[in-house]
């Protein structure tokens, strides 16, 4: 077993259709979808977060895809491979301390070694 949880988020997504995203960063970081839809446009999708949390919010693009996210973890191999097994392709194992990744949308985004000293109340646990 072992435990990781999101430090830092912030998604564009150039795809047709959100489903496929939310669905992979739904099931990636253990976040329920609240919506597919949530102006009735296609343009933005939401994921549920508690009100201590950053918002999750998933926006259709023209432009490339962009974000910069870290998922901390308590033990990065096995979240890497966990991640892997949603549809992510690992990049780069940079400096021996952490996982470059790819999400199936194109978004890049690192899987980090505990950047704090707990991991808090909204840490998955992952078995």
């Amino acid at each position: 077993m072992h435990h990781s949880r999101l430090c830092t988020l912030v998604l564009d997504c150039k795809v047709d259709d959100l489903a496929e995203s939310a669905e992979f960063w739904s099931r990636a970081l253990g976040k329920p979808i609240v919506t597919l839809d949530q102006d009735g446009d296609g343009r933005y999708a939401e994921l549920e977060t508690a009100d201590d949390e950053p918002i999750i919010l998933l926006q259709r693009v023209d432009h490339d895809s962009r974000v910069h996210l870290d998922i901390e973890t308590d033990d990065v191999q096995a979240e890497a491979e966990r991640l892997e097994a949603l549809g992510a392709k690992k990049i780069a194992f940079r400096h021996g301390r952490w996982w470059v990744m790819e999400a199936p949308s194109g978004h890049r985004f690192c899987v980090v070694r505990q950047q704090r000293k707990a991991l808090g109340p909204h840490v998955n646990r992952w078995e």
